[in-house]
């Protein structure tokens, strides 16, 4: 095993790094202005130093100027790491930081919804911690990889998260809604989950759909089986209906329909 040029990145050795992951679309960062201000709040939990020519749209240009390059401009993601450049142990030695942006292609423009079945299941070796650190993108996300190959070696599309109380927090790859008689509940943020800017569109959109109510309560693991539809919703998914929790099988009606808005917004967006 040879040395590697990380050795001596923070990002790498103590998880001293936020990221945003971007979904590009026909030469357009969507969602840019949520993504940036969630980085530039993140960075300043974190005590980060931001700097003064890091602006919107400084921030859209260098992701785009990568995706060129690519030549995946058209239909993309892309991840932007933020890092406190080297030196120092747990106390940085500076807050100025550095970053890095790797772009690749996706299949889909616009978002869509795969006719297959989709199963989870309770993460339960660990949990997130009902904190504001929780909320925030950050490269720790060890409870996230252990769960991940917990579902992998399960057979499991995905698992959900609980906090130190019990409550669901979010999926292993996105936040988590709940459908049960015409209301449409998501854990607040002080729960724990993350600040994620799909569950932000998500909110918005179904508050405008007649007879839906919409409310962000903590959720108990033994609601979800009580529900009519579950699903979880992240940047470059969109929504990906739920169809199978532990032995409840759920409709995907609602999901596919807020799907339908999601892309008639980019698109008039």
């Amino acid at each position: 095993m040879q040395p590697h040029s990380l050795h001596t990145n923070r990002g790498f050795l103590f998880g001293d790094a936020v990221f945003e992951t971007v979904k590009i679309l026909d030469s357009k960062v969507l969602f840019a202005e949520d993504h940036y201000f969630r980085l530039m709040a993140s960075m300043r939990i974190l005590r980060m130093e931001i700097p003064m020519d890091f602006t919107l749209e400084f921030f859209e240009n260098i992701i785009l100027s990568d995706a060129k390059k690519e030549q995946v401009e058209n239909s993309s993601r892309a991840r932007l790491t933020v890092f406190r450049k080297d030196g120092g142990l747990y106390l940085p030695k500076t807050n100025e930081v550095d970053y890095i942006i790797s772009v690749s292609g996706v299949e889909n423009p616009l978002y869509t919804i795969e006719n297959k079945t989709y199963e989870v299941d309770i993460y339960k070796d660990f949990h997130v911690s009902k904190q504001l650190l929780s909320t925030l993108k950050t490269t720790n996300k060890i409870c996230h990889i252990t769960g991940s190959i917990f579902a992998n070696e399960n057979g499991l599309d995905s698992c959900i998260l609980l906090n130190e109380e019990r409550n669901v927090t979010e999926f292993l790859n996105g936040n988590i809604f709940m459908l049960k008689e015409g209301v449409l509940s998501t854990p607040p943020i002080n729960e724990g989950c993350l600040n994620g800017i799909m569950r932000k569109q998500v909110l918005a959109i179904a508050k405008t759909i007649k007879n839906i109510e919409v409310k962000e309560e903590p959720v108990s693991p033994f609601d979800l089986q009580k529900a009519d539809e579950l699903f979880l919703t992240n940047v470059i998914k969109g929504i990906q209906p739920i169809t199978k929790y532990r032995k409840k099988e759920f409709e995907t009606v609602f999901s596919s329909n807020l799907l339908q808005k999601l892309n008639t917004k980019i698109r008039l967006g």
